[in-house]
């Protein structure tokens, strides 16, 4: 992938549509090495590479800074448990895998509320499945969950009266993850897992069609 070539927009879908189950990079490898950036062009496609690589570990790194922000408040805690939760089931593979896991489980005790947890089958358009699908958590659209968690830390947010908390801790997060992301010299294994994923997806869309 030319991540210069690579738009806002593209990279937002990949980070989308992209498997998070995959554990996080190693420590020695995230603080390997460190250059300074010749020029923006190579800057721009750095920041992206990085990003999309070490995306588990950029997520870690925010979710426990903001948990170290709110040590003596568990409410704020909380919340920032149930903000993490709601972004991440903006993440297709992540909302797939959470709705079968507990699908699953449900199946173990009673098998027929499993059964209504089912998402609903894709429409079939000229023989083929359609490619625009609503994803599915336990038989509800992702958004009602998004908007659900959403609503609840929010009105945590309130009650615990972190807003200004974590506002600075959110704001230290994302200025680490942009530091490191801009300085973090790619290797070449970044590289090659960014093409191994890109057959896996191209694989996937063929096997669907």
């Amino acid at each position: 992938m030319d991540w210069g070539n690579v738009t806002a927009e593209d990279l937002i879908d990949a980070l989308r549509e992209v498997d998070w189950s995959s554990p996080p990079r190693p420590l020695p490898e995230f603080f390997s090495r460190f250059t300074f950036p010749r020029s923006y062009a190579k800057w721009n496609s750095r920041f992206k590479c990085n990003l999309y690589y070490y995306r588990t570990n950029y997520f870690i790194m925010i979710v426990v800074i903001l948990g170290l922000g709110f040590l003596r408040r568990p409410v704020a805690i909380l919340a920032a448990m149930l903000t993490a939760l709601s972004i991440a089931f903006l993440n297709d593979s992540f909302a797939g895998t959470f709705s079968e896991k507990v699908t699953r489980t449900v199946r173990q005790f009673s098998p027929h509320l499993a059964a209504k947890m089912r998402p609903p089958l894709t429409p079939v358009i000229r023989g083929r499945p359609s490619a625009k699908r609503t994803i599915h958590i336990c038989g509800r659209p992702r958004w009602v969950f998004v908007f659900v968690l959403s609503t609840v830390s929010f009105i945590l947010w309130y009650v615990s009266c972190g807003l200004l908390t974590v506002l600075w801790a959110l704001a230290i997060a994302l200025l680490a993850t942009i530091l490191h992301a801009s300085f973090r010299t790619p290797n070449l294994k970044a590289r090659l897992n960014t093409f191994r994923e890109e057959f896996r997806a191209v694989w996937r869309n063929y096997s669907e069609l």
